[in-house]
């Protein structure tokens, strides 16, 4: 992540169910945040790479999240196309927790 990098408030730990998954918008553009099995916390671009559906309305189990339209599949952690349809990758964000909200840097 190049040093341009802000820090963005997207929720609240509280607000993801583990092993699952939430819709962040800012400035105009889509993310999806996820909950692991173990509370972290990761985020990816918020459209599939197939065919732009909302990955955050998707099945979310095993660290990978599942298109809800054609059953394409990505690892949330690295963004890497697992199953096709889907076979470009998404573009992941770091993201943390402090004070039990989830922050995301966005650059």
């Amino acid at each position: 992540m190049s040093d341009l990098s802000i820090w963005v408030p997207a929720c609240k730990l509280e607000d993801i169910e583990q092993e699952g998954a939430i819709r962040f918008d800012h400035a105009g553009r889509t993310y999806a945040v996820y909950r692991g099995p173990d509370d972290s916390v990761y985020c990816t671009a918020g459209l599939c790479t197939h065919e732009a559906i909302h990955l955050a309305d998707g099945l979310v189990m095993d660290y990978e999240v599942e298109c809800p339209k054609h059953s394409g599949a990505f690892d949330y952690r690295t963004g890497e196309a697992i199953r096709l349809p889907a076979c470009e990758n998404l573009k992941t964000y770091p993201a943390e927790i402090v004070d039990g909200e989830v922050r995301v840097a966005l650059g």
